[in-house]
């Protein structure tokens, strides 16, 4: 554990480590000397959680003896950071010692590349609120576009809220902390955030679903590695997904005549969705994909083994049946007969449009929607019979 040097990021790092050690995980947490003290009656678990202090280094422009955000008004905090910074070669005599397995991180946006050297992963461990990463940390060139004559700043594409949003004042103010920079580094808060997101091996949130799902729920699509579409409708799916304004996660083969996916994909998509979409063209482990607690919908073909994987989890399922007689009679099973799905609507001549396909990922994201209440729902009572079943039955 090495988290910013302020009790507020301590303690749910403590609270982590708790959690951790009481699943019988070794835990060693990197903390500023004069901090452990005060920390020590929050360790549930002395037994396998062990402090490890640094020395911090003296800043100029910091009080002397200053370790933590505690010690230091708000102004300043930029010159702590200089200071964390300072550390990072006891960290690494610390880690070359231990050799941990994973470690925990948020404003040392040189660790990863610290951890990868001694094989160690390295996780972004933010003790902010979703809300406030998915609206700032965006990584883009501009956080967000308005004008001064709008009540609400806009937010970024893909964020799900209309109203946690800043005002244009709080905005200004919160722009200016978060671009702020180091004195004599040129290293901003938003550029630590950004970084850190980029580098690291995983990406963990200090929230639970009911209070901010719709800040972390990913739209999943896979059409299995048989389907190859035309070109046109590749990019008219992918459209689609942009449109949903939701984050999303594609698995696709390359498009007909098209080498890679990246040739594939419309003219400034990826731009448009960065840090929001992302298609591959690799094998991803789909029932790994669909355990995921953050995935929230399933876009699937309907091929026979994905039926049984969106059935067997908790997402939502959307249809996209591609013209195979077995996907389309699994589609109507789980569209007409459970009622677990919804399906996409063709036009006439078969082509799915951008418009058919977001519309039908908002109506079963849209926590307000009948359709999605009732497709949840089904789905929940369908697997609750199935519980106690035998191994040996043919469902698993």
């Amino acid at each position: 554990m090495f988290p910013w040097f302020a009790f507020g990021h301590f303690i749910p790092y403590l609270h982590l480590s708790n959690k951790l050690a009481e699943r019988g995980h070794g835990v060693s947490f990197i903390v500023p000397k004069g901090a452990q003290s005060k920390l020590q009656n929050l360790n549930h678990y002395p037994n396998l959680i062990n402090f490890y202090p640094l020395l911090i280094p003296h800043v100029d422009g910091l009080p002397l003896g200053a370790e933590t955000a505690s010690d230091v008004p708000l102004p300043l905090h930029m010159h702590l950071a200089i200071a964390l910074d300072q550390t990072q070669h006891q960290v690494e005599t610390i880690l070359t010692t231990l050799k941990p397995d994973f470690i925990f991180f948020d404003f040392s946006y040189w660790m990863p590349v610290l951890a990868h050297q001694f094989g160690t992963k390295a996780i972004f461990y933010s003790v902010v609120s979703s809300a406030t990463l998915s609206f700032h940390m965006v990584p883009s060139k501009k956080i967000a576009k308005y004008s001064t004559n709008e009540e609400l700043v806009q937010p970024p594409p893909g964020y799900p809220s209309l109203s946690v949003l800043l005002k244009p004042k709080e905005f200004e103010i919160a722009k200016v902390k978060i671009l702020v920079e180091d004195q004599g580094t040129g290293t901003s808060l938003y550029f630590r955030i950004t970084s850190s997101l980029k580098d690291c091996d995983a990406i963990a949130l200090r929230t639970n679903h009911e209070v901010e799902g719709t800040y972390c729920t990913v739209v999943y699509c896979a059409f299995g590695s048989q389907t190859i579409l035309q070109k046109n409708q590749f990019q008219e799916l992918v459209l689609g997904f942009e449109l949903s304004r939701q984050p999303f996660f594609v698995s696709l083969s390359a498009p007909d005549g098209c080498a890679t996916i990246e040739e594939a994909l419309p003219e400034g998509f990826e731009e448009r969705v960065r840090g929001r979409g992302w298609v591959y063209g690799g094998w991803v482990p789909q029932t790994l994909m669909l355990e995921h607690k953050s995935v929230g919908c399933f876009v699937t073909h309907c091929g026979h083994g994905s039926m049984w994987e969106s059935l067997l989890s908790n997402c939502q399922i959307v249809c996209v049946p591609y013209l195979l007689s077995d996907h389309i009679m699994s589609a109507r099973l789980m569209v007409e007969e459970l009622k677990v799905a919804v399906e996409v609507e063709r036009e006439d001549n078969g082509w799915i449009s951008k418009e058919s396909l977001s519309h039908s990922i908002i109506s079963v994201m849209d926590k307000d929607s009948e359709v999605a209440g009732l497709v949840k729902y089904n789905h929940a009572k369908l697997k609750e019979g199935w519980i106690g079943l035998d191994e040996d039955d043919d469902v698993v």
